[in-house]
C-alpha cells in the first residue's frame, strides 16, 4: 500500500482530497487476495497480498505454528500450535525425546482475519500438525501427530467431541468437497485413513506411497491424490473404499513430494518437491509430467488462489515464499517472511 503523507501546512482541499483517495483504496485492499504463511521457528503467521506480491503483516500466534486452515467465509484463520520440541534430522528420536516439552502450548489458535488479532485458543489436542474444517464450518479435524489419532474439535464449544485412531505419525488431512469423507495420511504407516465425516467412523485404510504427506480431492469427491515423500510418488485413490489405488506418477529421484494442490480448471496437479526446489506440474488425468518450476529452497506447503491464477509456496530454509503465475508457470516474485515457513493457505 502507498501511504500519502500530508504535512501540517497542507491546504484544506489537498487534505480532503488525500483522505478521499485513502478511503477509496480501502475497498480494494479488502478485496485483495491473501495468503497466510505459518513460520514454524518464529511462532508467527505472515499475511501476504498475492497480487502485489508483498507482505501485509506478521502476527504472533504461539509455539511452532504449522498447519493452517481458513473458515469457509474467510473470517477466521485456524493455526495448529505445538509445544513439542523441533528435532529435524539428524537428531536421533531418543535424544529428541529427552528435550523438554511444553504441553500447555498445544492447541489451535483462532485469528480474526479482519483485525489480525487472536480471539481464542482451542485446547484438547496433542502435538497438532495439520488441520481441516468441515463443510458446515462447525468442526475442525486435527491430526495429533504424537498420539496417532485424528481429533474432531467442536469450534463453537471449543472442545474435542471425537478421537479416531489412525496410522502412526498422521500429517495430511483433507475433507471432501461434498462433506462426506475425511482423509488422513500416515507417514510411518504409508497409508491413508478414510473416515466418515458425519459419524467419525474409520471406514478403510489403504496403502499408498512411502511417507505420504498431503492430499488433494477432485471436485466430485470421488478421487484423491496423495504425495509420497520418500519414494517420489503421487498416488490416486478412489472413494469411498480407496480402491482402486494406482500410482499416478513417479518423479525424479531427487524429488521429495510434499504439498499438493489440484487446479481442476486446467487439469493440473501442483506438487512441491522439497529438497529438489521445484513445483512439479502434472497432468491430473494421465500423470504426465508437464514440467517443473524452480521456486526456492525446500518448498513445503503450497496453496492455489481461489481464481487459480497464483500458486504460493513456503520455502523453509530461505525464509520466504514464492508466488507463481499459473498461466506462464513462472515465479513473479518472492516475499520474505519469518524463519522456517511451513504451511500456506490462500483466501480472500
Amino acid at each position: 500500500m502507498t501511504w500519502i503523507l500530508v504535512g501540517a501546512v497542507a491546504p484544506r482541499a489537498s487534505l480532503a482530497a488525500s483522505l478521499a483517495l485513502v478511503a477509496s483504496l480501502i475497498p480494494a485492499l479488502a478485496r485483495a487476495a491473501r495468503a497466510y504463511v505459518s513460520n514454524e521457528d518464529d511462532g508467527t503467521v505472515t499475511v501476504i497480498d498475492t497480487q502485489r506480491v508483498a507482505a501485509l503483516a506478521t502476527v504472533a500466534v504461539g509455539k511452532r505454528p504449522r498447519g493452517l486452515v481458513l473458515s469457509r467465509d474467510g473470517a477466521s484463520l485456524y493455526v495448529a500450535l505445538t509445544g513439542l520440541p523441533k528435532c529435524p534430522p539428524p537428531i536421533p528420536e531418543k535424544q529428541c525425546a529427552k528435550r523438554p516439552r511444553d504441553a500447555q502450548a498445544d492447541g489451535v489458535a483462532v485469528i480474526d482475519t479482519a483485525t489480525l488479532k487472536q480471539t481464542r485458543l482451542l485446547k484438547g489436542v496433542s502435538d497438532p500438525e495439520r488441520l481441516e474444517i468441515s463443510r458446515d464450518g462447525h468442526s475442525l479435524f486435527v491430526t495429533d501427530e504424537d498420539a496417532a489419532r485424528l481429533s474432531v474439535l467442536d469450534v463453537a464449544r471449543g472442545r474435542v467431541v471425537a478421537a479416531i485412531a489412525v496410522g502412526r505419525e498422521p500429517e495430511g488431512v483433507r475433507a471432501s468437497p461434498d462433506g462426506r469423507w475425511v482423509l488422513v495420511t500416515s507417514e510411518s504407516g504409508n497409508s491413508v485413513a478414510i473416515i466418515d465425516a458425519r459419524t467419525h467412523a474409520l471406514l478403510h485404510t489403504v496403502l499408498v506411497g512411502t511417507r505420504p504427506r498431503d492430499l488433494a480431492f477432485t471436485p466430485d469427491s470421488r478421487s484423491a491424490y496423495v504425495s509420497g515423500e520418500a519414494d517420489a510418488s503421487v498416488y490416486r485413490i478412489s472413494l469411498p473404499s480407496g480402491a482402486p489405488t494406482t500410482q499416478l506418477v513417479q518423479l525424479r529421484r531427487e524429488a521429495r513430494p510434499m504439498g499438493v494442490a489440484l487446479d481442476a480448471a486446467r487439469g493440473r496437479l501442483y506438487v512441491s518437491t522439497g529438497h529438489a526446489g521445484t513445483v512439479a506440474v502434472i497432468s491430473a488425468q494421465d500423470g504426465k509430467l508437464i514440467g517443473e518450476v524452480p521456486v526456492g529452497a525446500r518448498p513445503w506447503g503450497l496453496a492455489l488462489s481461489a481464481d487459480g491464477t497464483r500458486l504460493v509456496t513456503a520455502n523453509g530454509p530461505s525464509g520466504d515464499v514464492s508466488v507463481v503465475d499459473t498461466d506462464t508457470l513462472t515465479v513473479v516474485g518472492k516475499v520474505s517472511v519469518g524463519r522456517g515457513p511451513w504451511d500456506v493457505v490462500a483466501g480472500p
